[in-house]
């Protein structure tokens, strides 16, 4: 089994609807959603929950009022200002609230439990173009590399169990943790850019960040006859990086029609940017083919 992640320095590249156009072309593929900050990927996929589960990256702490003797110690100990102190008693704010359990360390009472909490939800689900691990983090959760690994490890089983050929994955934007935890062990990355000056910031800040882990890095550069200019150097900076233009997407109507349909760009029929992407997509199975 080979394992593509595919990346972007930023958000808005495209990413995503290559992701999908990439899938309506495999065959015997999982396909993994570790964008998991703002998941998308379900929307071109339509699909079919068949199991889901609770993550939970981190505790939080809560005051058990029938124990707290409002002391005020875990008001002083808190570096986020999250105890806050009203008529009925200390409270922690939970959004406030980092997490660090200091406040439960030092309580002299015990009266602060020190739990974890549920912050987001993973799937499991069959899809037109095969099974699909994606999961949803909840609204100002943390720990989204967390939840990007628990993804890429069901994926990974799932794929094994199934015998498929290709992992498939959608992989998180920008340098973080999310994107380490993304391409991590991953047979090539596939980086999807633009030609704007923060995408070619950017690009060089993915490229390095796979040099460092030694992952074989390629480069699509999506809408580059907008800025042929600015196209050329996002392409001096990939081969300066590490990296190779393995493709050059056109900028297309289709892609935002498709997205307005949900679905794939290349289930609308064989255009000039589904073309593209078929050779993006040959040359990519040739390559990771040729490494086994």
């Amino acid at each position: 089994m080979q394992e593509l992640v595919i990346i972007s320095g930023k958000g808005g590249t495209g990413k995503t609807s290559l992701v999908g156009a990439l899938a309506s072309l495999g065959e015997n593929q999982v396909l993994a959603d570790c964008d998991v900050d703002a998941a998308d990927l379900h929307l071109l996929m339509a699909p079919q929950v068949i199991e889901q589960g609770s993550f939970s990256g981190g505790k939080r702490a809560r005051i058990d009022q029938d124990k707290c003797v409002a002391c005020g110690t875990c008001a002083e100990v808190c570096r986020f200002g999250a105890v806050t102190n009203a008529q009925q008693g200390y409270s922690i704010d939970p959004i406030a609230c980092e997490g660090c359990g200091v406040c439960s360390w030092f309580c002299p009472v015990e009266a602060i439990p020190f739990e974890p909490v549920e912050n987001g939800t993973w799937y499991r689900s069959q899809t037109r173009f095969g099974p699909l691990v994606h999961a949803s983090l909840g609204v100002a959760e943390e720990n989204s590399g967390k939840l990007v690994s628990l993804v890429r490890q069901k994926a990974r089983a799932w794929a094994e169990e199934v015998g498929a050929d290709w992992l498939l994955v959608d992989g998180s934007p920008g340098v973080g943790c999310p994107v380490i935890a993304s391409i991590t062990g991953a047979d090539m990355v596939l980086v999807v850019t633009e030609p704007t000056p923060s995408g070619l910031h950017d690009l060089e800040r993915v490229l390095q960040l796979c040099q460092h882990f030694a992952i074989p890095a390629r480069v699509v550069v999506n809408k580059w006859d907008i800025y042929p200019q600015a196209s050329r150097s996002l392409a001096a900076a990939a081969e300066a990086g590490g990296g190779s233009v393995v493709g050059w997407l056109s900028y297309d109507g289709v892609v935002t029609h498709a997205q307005r349909q949900g679905v794939a760009v290349p289930e609308l029929g064989e255009g000039n940017w589904s073309a593209q992407v078929r050779m993006v997509w040959q040359a990519l199975q040739e390559e990771l083919k040729a490494a086994v």
